[in-house]
């Protein structure tokens, strides 16, 4: 190894939580070096968030184009140019990518492109293109993310059997695809394809898509999926795979209620594999350090995103679910500001989540039954899409705002919606939930007319028992009892 080096502070991984943290890092005095082995900005801003939304958005206004005569608009001969939509894809996020190096850079972060080991508890063996060398530090950050879960029998090639990755970097677009996976991967590129034309199937073991997702929502998904087009296969398991000249065979079996598990053989010509997530600790020689994973790879940390090492801190996907990039991002900034010797912590309320299928669904806080399970009386408000005049001027009527209150004190638990725009609806609610609003302050906000955050209004109405564009059957009772109990 070459000379030994010393660190004030190391962040691995450069990911939305690595970069984030980095930058805040040295926006307190610390002087910061970042690691990674690919691209600044990680899997998110390469090979994730970022691209497949580009795609998504691409798709989404590529059938709108074919929906056009709807309104009285005729496109002749519109037609896709994959290539150049994967350059275009691509472009944004070279400048994405080249923001955030910039950013690095101008924080006075220093930048690695290399892999990092520990090789104690705080020392880390570091390999680059130019050799190795030990480094030692005062804190590291682990920010490493996590990968797709292989599937035993379905190796990844990025030709005929794809992971996300090489799902959004295709040449051509495939005539079929079978998902292996109905969760928001597998859902969000099936709908990408689906809409360029290929004839798409989507295989979940388990009775729903989405797991976790209010089966409500998720039925909105489905119906839109299948009038797309898509066979969704619930309850169903792949077997294996036989691959020919030209295309593969996958066997699944599926238990079906009337006919008990029955096999079934699906010609596809390539297959996406999205079934899942693991962290990525197992390549940093954790045991150097005293630090033991538990047994799906995550490493436990405090409030302050600081782990039973002192000086070792773990944000992001790493440290433990959900695998968000923006928690990961937040994270970032705990550990930073800890490090700093700032009192901050982690304590966040409200963690939107998004799927950006079509409609898109978000949600944010407690579900009505999660708020039963912890000993809320609940209260309930949904207004549908259908009744929302911007909806229906966009042509995108499908869905609902669904709020839940507390009966008691009407405090608002959570907010879930399915239907247009959701991914931007969901940060008032999300704000809402955060600063202990009540749903009656939602209401009471004037929302502009005509906007979909009109729906937001209308399901608080509706949770105090007052909607003006959806019909309520006892309206005064229910607003009547409602102030009541807020008093009591």
């Amino acid at each position: 190894m070459s000379q030994d080096v010393s660190a004030d502070v190391v962040v691995l991984g450069a990911g939305p939580a690595g970069y984030v943290s980095a930058i805040r890092l040295a926006q307190l005095g610390k002087k910061v070096t970042i690691i990674d082995k690919d691209e600044i900005g990680g899997v998110c801003l390469n090979r994730g968030c970022i691209p497949s939304k580009v795609l998504i958005h691409a798709a989404s206004f590529y059938e709108k184009i074919s929906r056009a005569a709807e309104m009285g608009i005729d496109v002749d001969g519109a037609r896709l140019d994959l290539p150049r939509l994967m350059k275009w894809k691509n472009s944004v996020v070279k400048k994405l990518t080249s923001g955030v190096a910039t950013l690095l850079k101008a924080n006075g972060c220093k930048v690695v492109a290399g892999t990092a080991r520990f090789s104690g508890p705080s020392e880390l063996a570091i390999t680059t293109s130019d050799g190795q060398f030990r480094m030692s530090f005062n804190q590291c950050v682990i920010a490493t993310g996590s990968r797709p879960v292989s599937l035993p029998g379905f190796e990844v090639d990025q030709k005929r059997i794809l992971d996300s990755s090489g799902a959004l970097d295709v040449t051509e677009v495939p005539r079929s695809m079978l998902c292996v996976g109905g969760g928001y991967i597998g859902l969000e590129l099936g709908t990408f394809f689906a809409k360029l034309g290929t004839d798409v199937t989507v295989v979940e073991a388990f009775p729903n898509l989405l797991g976790g997702v209010d089966p409500e929502l998720t039925a909105v998904v489905r119906k839109k999926l299948e009038k797309r087009g898509v066979k969704v296969m619930t309850h169903t398991q792949v077997k294996s795979v036989r691959r020919t000249e030209n295309e593969m065979t996958v066997l699944v079996s599926q238990a079906l209620p009337d006919e008990g598990v029955v096999e079934t053989s699906i010609p596809v010509e390539v297959v996406l594999v999205t079934v899942g997530r693991i962290p990525n600790s197992d390549h940093l020689d954790l045991e150097k350090t005293g630090l033991v994973p538990d047994s799906r790879g995550f490493v436990a940390v405090n409030s302050r995103m600081q782990t039973k090492v002192p000086q070792i801190y773990a944000i992001g996907d790493v440290a433990g679910p959900p695998l968000l990039a923006h928690k990961g991002s937040k994270q970032g900034i705990i550990a930073a500001e800890a490090i700093a010797g700032l009192k901050s912590s982690y304590d966040v309320i409200a963690m939107p989540a998004v799927i950006f299928t079509d409609p898109e669904i978000a949600t944010v806080g407690l579900s009505e039954a999660e708020a039963r399970e912890k000993g809320f009386e609940t209260k309930v408000g949904t207004f549908p899409f259908i009744a929302n005049g911007r909806a229906l001027s966009i042509g995108e009527g499908e869905g609902f705002v669904r709020l839940i209150g507390d009966a008691k004190t009407g405090r608002l638990l959570g907010a879930h919606i399915v239907g247009p725009d959701a991914s931007n609806l969901i940060s008032e609610p999300a704000l809402a939930i955060e600063m202990g609003a009540q749903v009656e302050d939602v209401a009471l906000t004037v929302h502009p007319h005509p906007s979909l955050p009109e729906a937001l209004m209308e399901a608080a109405e509706a949770t105090l028992g007052h909607a003006i564009h959806i019909y309520q059957r006892d309206p005064r009772g229910d607003a009547r009892a409602h102030r009541e109990r807020a008093r009591a």
